[in-house]
């Protein structure tokens, strides 16, 4: 679901269709019958923006049938755990669930949620301020993290408690019945249920199910927690943790993985800890770390990672005395996401901007981000060609239609010429969190660098440019460690560039090491929250244990014919384990669920967990071994509890804290929408969803007769994201030479539309035209008793290139998660037209 895993992913893809020649069944839930549903079993056509719903009448399948995984579900999830008496849900509340409120002025939500109704019921009154307050005044960071351990949580291990999370969930998805889902998403009835029946009978102790997904899935006002009800479905039916089992997120190329891990995101620093925010409890380290560390749970070794990642940033000026340095980095104040930051462009707030790999002139409500470069005194683009970005000042339609003439844009671009990635060398994280070193093929042409080479000699010139202030607000730059050059005599001499890093030094900052004697550092386990350790992505600490052994370098995969987990390939993080929260793979005493698919399990004889992979579990902690009651860290969890990162040590059904829409994943329909919502007719779409307020950025009304036609965008495996890296290639550009519509055979008959007829397609905020291709790979479906029209357009196009043509992001909106900020451009609202 989510996915055109074998289009847009046809490497991994076939690692599927070897698992399907093995007896696998594969089932693929999409808008479109694309080459992924070809290789399918089964093929089940969904509306776009409905997974949600889908997947709750699974949920709710799984429950009601009696087909969840129980003795996974009792032990190893938060099923049993008793909520706040307080609590509301959706189904309570219309829609909503306790806790809304109206969002404070200026901001792009019309509402927020408060979460403390959400939170657990203790055995035991508790004030986390009071206890915040108390925890101040502790010496250490220890100290401090201990006074905030909460009580316990109530629990009822029948399930049966009418407040307990299991019959929360039960209740909540209680209306996603097999006739709800097809009213909702038009799947037939039928399907669904031959979809539920597979995937519950493929799911427990001797199988497990998996399920994949990309963009079709994140790029909703509800992205985030369409990932959340997969989770909740998998650990209902035992697939979290074990092999074959689990949730998939398919990443890009070169490094997309590793731009998460260690960020260009706004709101999160390495190794996903969050950005120092001024608009929280964060103005000194104690501060952060108190609001920021949760004490039960893996998580409670934050102070150690922070405290290691400050040191790494500003090396021997950070000290104790000085909170190592937190009051010179950076604060964010508010969402500087990208849409945010192009609306607050649009609007003069922006003075300059560099775009790396990035081509906004193409992106989400394409014309209004050409307004806003506009807005620019200066403009800095660093790609591989000559992006719609970087010439938007005088080939954008806007200038050649005459809207806007190129003397009237005050931007200054500037085009630096980028090395492509052959061209460059260092580590990549990829799909599955695995880190490979990339060597280098050859030297760029020309002027072209790599990014290491224009970061790193920004970096230099930065520090040259502020060596000699004396203001406190430069002192982040002044103190910024940065020692990345060659050392004397040891510069590669096959090369013709000057002034590349040493991407080894580079990678040994982000591994860690010994801050006084320079030894590398073997795992996170040993970070400390003294200072007396360096390390810039805690998550990354162990990929580079010691001199010459780079483990990202590793090539030795596991024999053939024999199954296994390729430990000897690459390096996974953390700590080159391949499955997370693999104790799962056993049950609570240890034993494999199924001796067919062990996996990790408890070797009584050794005292240790053993297997086929790295124990993610204290290793030496017996199932037997109970919780310390008031204890931190992994001592507050029992032997039986393999969520270790979890402040309980489970996986959680219900989501007290973290997410900004709810604790339980809820079906709302897109921004736009051709119908109402079915199950919350007055609640629309997400309560709290981002909507950037501007002019050209507005959105139809709900079943808008202008716009009655779903429409959803995609990629081809001939081109990739807006095109920079493919319709300059005459080869690629002569596969896939012209922006088209997909659309059924029904609609175009409706339309009066052709086969490759030019077709103009209408939304709230544009026209653009393509060239029509009818065909019954899209169909339309029935939604509560009205015929709806889907329609799919691949996004690679732009203005400039070998191969043009119109620019299909024009047509979105820019809407977004209130938890991450991604845009809503695979479902939206539209109209389409012969042109005549």
């Amino acid at each position: 679901m989510g996915s055109n895993m074998a289009e847009n992913h046809p490497v991994a893809f076939r690692w599927v269709a070897q698992a399907k020649l093995n007896g696998a069944t594969l089932i693929h839930v999409d808008p479109r019958f694309t080459r992924t549903s070809a290789m399918a079993d089964l093929y089940v056509p969904i509306r776009s923006g409905t997974d949600i719903a889908f997947l709750g009448g699974l949920i709710s399948y799984a429950i009601e049938n009696e087909k969840y995984f129980k003795d996974y579900v009792v032990n190893y999830t938060n099923a049993a755990t008793i909520i706040n008496d307080n609590f509301q849900d959706t189904e309570d509340l219309e829609g909503v669930f306790s806790g809304l409120k109206e969002a404070p002025q200026g901001s792009e939500q019309k509402y927020i949620y408060d979460n403390a109704t959400w939170q657990y019921k203790r055995v035991e009154p508790w004030d986390p301020a009071k206890a915040r307050e108390e925890a101040k005044k502790a010496a250490t960071f220890a100290e401090m993290i201990q006074r905030m351990v909460p009580p316990a949580a109530e629990k009822d291990p029948t399930l049966q408690h009418p407040r307990s999370v299991f019959q929360i969930v039960r209740r909540h998805f209680s209306r996603y019945t097999p006739e709800m889902v097809e009213r909702i998403t038009g799947c037939p009835k039928d399907v669904f249920l031959k979809v539920a029946e597979t995937v519950t009978a493929n799911s427990g102790r001797e199988r497990t199910t998996t399920f994949v997904y990309a963009m079709g899935w994140t790029q909703h006002t509800h992205g985030v927690q369409t990932i959340g009800t997969t989770a909740l479905l998998q650990l209902l039916l035992g697939n979290m943790g074990r092999p074959g089992g689990g949730i998939l997120a398919l990443r890009g190329h070169a490094t997309i993985q590793g731009s998460t891990d260690v960020p260009t995101l706004y709101h999160s620093i390495h190794g996903y800890m969050n950005h120092p925010d001024a608009r929280k409890a964060h103005d000194t380290l104690a501060d952060y770390i108190l609001t920021e560390t949760r004490p039960t749970g893996y998580w409670a070794n934050f102070p150690k990672f922070i405290v290691s990642y400050l040191k790494s940033m500003y090396g021997d000026a950070a000290t104790p005395e000085n909170d190592f340095g937190y009051d010179w980095h950076p604060k964010i104040s508010g969402d500087y996401s990208h849409m945010a930051t192009m609306i607050a462009m649009a609007k003069g707030e922006v003075k300059g901007a560099l775009i790396f790999g990035q081509n906004p002139a193409t992106s989400i409500n394409g014309a209004l981000q050409r307004r806003a470069l506009m807005q620019l005194d200066w403009l800095v683009v660093k790609d591989n060609f000559e992006t719609e970005t970087a010439s938007f000042w005088y080939a954008s339609p806007e200038v050649k239609s005459g809207q806007i003439k190129p003397e009237d844009i005050k931007t200054e671009v500037f085009l630096f010429p980028s090395a492509q990635v052959a061209e460059t060398e260092g580590t990549f994280t990829n799909t599955q969190r695995l880190i490979q070193f990339h060597e280098k093929a050859a030297d760029p042409p020309g002027d072209c660098r790599s990014d290491a080479w224009f970061t790193h000699q920004l970096a230099l010139r930065l520090k040259k440019l502020y060596a000699d202030s004396t203001l406190p607000r430069d002192e982040g730059i002044k103190n910024l460690f940065w020692d990345f050059d060659y050392d004397p005599g040891t510069y590669p001499t096959n090369t013709r560039i000057e002034g590349e890093p040493d991407v080894f030094k580079i990678i040994r900052e982000i591994n860690g090491y010994q801050t006084g004697t320079k030894e590398l550092l073997k795992s996170f386990g040993d970070l400390k929250d003294d200072g007396s350790t360096t390390c810039a992505s805690w998550i990354y600490c162990g990929v580079f244990p010691e001199e010459g052994k780079l483990l990202a370098r590793n090539r030795e995969p596991d024999p053939d014919n024999k199954p296994g987990t390729n430990l000897g390939w690459g390096y996974a993080w953390p700590a080159n384990r391949r499955v997370l929260y693999n104790r799962a793979s056993a049950d609570p005493d240890g034993n494999p669920w199924s001796e067919r698919k062990k996996y990790i399990w408890w070797d009584a004889g050794q005292k240790k967990w053993v297997g086929y992979d790295v124990p993610d579990f204290a290793a030496t902690k017996a199932p037997d071994t109970p919780a310390k009651p008031g204890a931190t860290g992994l001592d507050a969890h029992d032997g039986k509890s393999p969520f270790i990162m979890m402040p309980d040590g489970k996986g959680w059904l219900f989501v007290p804290t973290g997410l900004a829409d709810g604790p339980l994943p809820t079906h709302y329909e897109p921004m736009e929408s051709p119908v109402v919502n079915l199950l919350y007719p007055k609640q629309q779409h997400n309560p709290v969803a981002k909507h950037w307020q501007h002019e050209e950025n507005q959105l139809a009304q709900v079943g808008d007769p202008n716009f009655p036609i779903v429409l959803t965008t995609y990629r081809l495996t001939e081109h990739h994201l807006a095109g920079a890296m493919t319709r300059w290639l005459p080869w690629l550009a002569e596969l896939q030479p012209e922006l088209f519509i997909e659309m059924s055979p029904e609609l175009a008959e409706e339309k009066g539309i052709k086969n490759l007829d030019l077709v103009k397609i209408t939304t709230k905020r544009r026209s653009i035209v393509a060239k029509a291709l009818v065909t019954p790979r899209l169909r339309p479906l029935m939604i509560d008793g009205k015929v709806v029209h889907q329609v799919g357009m691949p996004w690679h196009w732009g203005y400039m290139g070998i191969v043009t043509g119109d620019i299909v992001n024009d047509l979105t909106a820019m809407v977004g998660d209130p938890n991450v900020s991604i845009h809503e451009s695979k479902a939206l609202c539209c109209n389409v037209e012969k042109l005549q």
